[in-house]
């Protein structure tokens, strides 16, 4: 995988998880009522709300804003 390759998958794991960690701050969840909605261990959900985007692969964000009900699509742009 290319430096930039690398960048852009960076970039998008960590806006995915500002996007959910926006929404569970606005639902005003507690990090347990977080994690049944996420369907995740709340230890994962502190993880979500520090930031540590090295732990979640894209996959696993994708599927977290899914199931806060986000749609994720993908915008294609050549350089």
């Amino acid at each position: 995988m290319t430096d930039n390759a690398k960048k852009q998958v960076i970039e998008l794991r960590v806006q995915l998880m500002n996007h959910v960690r926006k929404v569970v701050q606005n639902e005003g969840w507690t990090q347990a009522q977080a994690a049944e909605h996420l369907g995740v261990a709340q230890s994962r959900v502190s993880d979500l709300l520090t930031g540590k985007s090295d732990k979640f692969s894209l996959n696993m964000l994708i599927s977290l804003a899914s199931r806060v009900g986000c749609k994720v699509g993908l915008a294609i742009e050549s350089d």
